[in-house]
């Protein structure tokens, strides 16, 4: 039979608990991205940016901002780097990878969607040149000019199959959505 650990508070019965504050600094944290995969027959919804002076291409894909589920994160960024309005349909998957260009460990949680609404007079994002449709083929071929190896590894879960339910990650932030 499994045995559980639960939490203990670390304080001494009626002292104070640590500060937020004080536990941050103990407290190591990757960078939480979310990315999408948007299939539109063989073509895949792709961003054309520019990263440190460079142009690269990634799926439409971020950072998650504070108080934001995961969910939510995955059709605004799309909305913001595409202007695409996606609805989500299955969760891909968790991606764990050290950044080449910060040099950080970034944990992506990888959505499929499909579009429900574009919007080309959309301003984009800072950054972003354009968004295009490519096939896979494609995609690979651009090789170094990928942002990361993720971006192949999303849409490789994506093309085997991989269709989690949206409830496999779920949210308790007040106000979210069940």
């Amino acid at each position: 039979m499994a045995q559980y650990a639960f939490y203990q508070s670390p304080s001494p019965p009626n002292q104070p608990m640590p500060t937020s504050s004080s536990l941050a600094e103990n407290v190591w944290c990757p960078r939480v991205t979310v990315a999408c995969v948007v299939a539109r027959g063989d073509r895949f919804l792709m961003v054309e940016e520019e990263v440190l002076g460079e142009i690269a291409y990634n799926q439409p894909a971020g950072h998650l901002d504070p108080g934001e589920t995961l969910q939510a994160a995955a059709v605004r960024e799309t909305l913001e780097e595409t202007g695409h309005t996606i609805a989500l349909d299955a969760f891909l998957g968790v991606w764990q990878w050290t950044s080449h260009e910060h040099g950080e460990q970034v944990l992506r949680f990888g959505f499929a969607g499909h579009v429900v609404a574009y919007d080309p007079d959309r301003s984009l994002d800072s950054g972003i040149r354009r968004a295009l449709w490519l096939r896979r083929d494609e995609i690979e071929a651009m090789g170094a000019r990928l942002r990361s190896p993720l971006i192949l590894s999303t849409i490789d879960a994506w093309l085997d199959g991989r269709r989690l339910p949206l409830d496999t990650v779920a949210s308790m932030l007040p106000g979210a959505a069940p």
